[in-house]
């Protein structure tokens, strides 16, 4: 199963369970340690996976973080876990204040459901108020999956993975913001609008005016968008089908030319006679194409054993060899194959044993 399919089957796993789970160990049994485990690490193994991790430098005696992923004996990812009802509220997290006291490079403070990673993009060992990767299991993109995948325990590496949070964390931001002013615009993103496009002065009716402008045309412009996608990927689907329907008419109308001649039996007969000393008549088969007759070997071209070529005036018999190669003999009458026995055996023979 790859990493993808375990991620997919731990989420139907939360959808079905959690109306049942009641607790915050409950939580950790059932969600937390099956996720630990879809990261490849053994929860079972204290040299990977330590729960009620204590760190010695000014902590607060009695507190603990859940679990600590160990990397060479150190902590790597510091985890602290939630019920999943409950909502996940990083100020009082005691990820916080162990971040700094550890060597751990990366917090992650979760409820089962909802997955939060940080880092210390702002200041040194001290963690991001904001995650810079955050997914609701049930409902992961193609990108969270791929971030995620970067904490697998194959391949885990801290500074790839802190080289890329900057970006994510940016771009998640900026994400938060385009959809907040798309649904309701702010007054500084409407008078950009305003200023590109209105000659007058940004009154407040103006500015009530363009705000709905603004939000319709974006909605507007991401549907269009959207619908060209549509229309593209459906050009290229439709193309592909027929694509496919004519190879199949082809192929028919390929197949309702050939005619069997009496001359191309004759010389499955004469080759069948000569193989079936060695390989079982009832293997040996015929199949004609538009430009030559073959006889093979269980009905596979990748088992023929020779080929007949004719026109008009002349006939020749072409014998492959183990390379898949040729050799043409010309035939003056289809008599004239016996002289050829010894090669079409040679030939023959190599499938004996298929």
């Amino acid at each position: 199963m790859d990493f993808k399919d375990a991620i997919k089957q731990l989420a139907d796993r939360v959808i079905k369970l959690k109306d049942q789970i009641q607790t915050e160990e409950a939580t950790k049994n059932a969600f937390v340690m099956p996720f630990i485990q879809t990261l490849g690490y053994d929860v079972f193994n204290p040299m990977e996976v330590v729960p009620e991790f204590t760190s010695d430098i000014g902590i607060k005696q009695g507190e603990k973080v859940d679990y600590a992923i160990l990397k060479e004996g150190v902590p790597s990812i510091l985890i602290e876990c939630k019920w999943w009802g409950a909502k996940l509220d990083l100020h009082a997290s005691q990820l916080l204040r162990y971040f700094h006291t550890s060597k751990a490079k990366f917090g992650l403070l979760t409820n089962g459901i909802d997955y939060r990673f940080y880092t210390d993009l702002v200041d040194p060992n001290k963690m991001d108020e904001k995650p810079f990767l955050e997914f609701d299991i049930t409902n992961m993109k193609e990108q969270h999956i791929n971030e995620l995948k970067k904490f697998h325990k194959s391949y885990f590496d801290a500074s790839t993975i802190v080289s890329s949070a900057s970006e994510l964390k940016y771009e998640n931001e900026i994400k938060v913001i385009l959809n907040n002013e798309l649904n309701s615009p702010s007054e500084n993103f409407v008078k950009y609008f305003v200023s590109l496009v209105y000659q007058g002065r940004a009154t407040e009716k103006v500015m009530k005016q363009f705000t709905e402008l603004v939000k319709k045309s974006f909605n507007t412009f991401i549907s269009d968008i959207i619908n060209d996608r549509l229309k593209t990927a459906l050009d290229k689907e439709n193309t592909k089908e027929l694509e496919q329907v004519k190879l199949v008419a082809d192929k028919k109308s390929e197949e309702n030319a050939i005619v069997t001649t009496d001359d191309e039996l004759e010389f499955f007969y004469i080759v069948k006679s000569i193989v079936r000393g060695k390989i079982d008549a009832g293997r040996i088969f015929h199949r004609d194409f538009q430009s030559f007759f073959s006889v093979l070997i269980d009905d596979t071209i990748r088992q023929t054993i020779c080929r007949y070529y004719f026109t008009d005036t002349k006939k020749a018999i072409a014998i492959i060899d183990a390379e898949k190669k040729e050799t043409k003999y010309d035939l003056e009458k289809l008599d004239d194959i016996y002289k050829y026995s010894e090669q079409i055996l040679l030939a023959a023979s190599r499938y004996i044993k298929s």
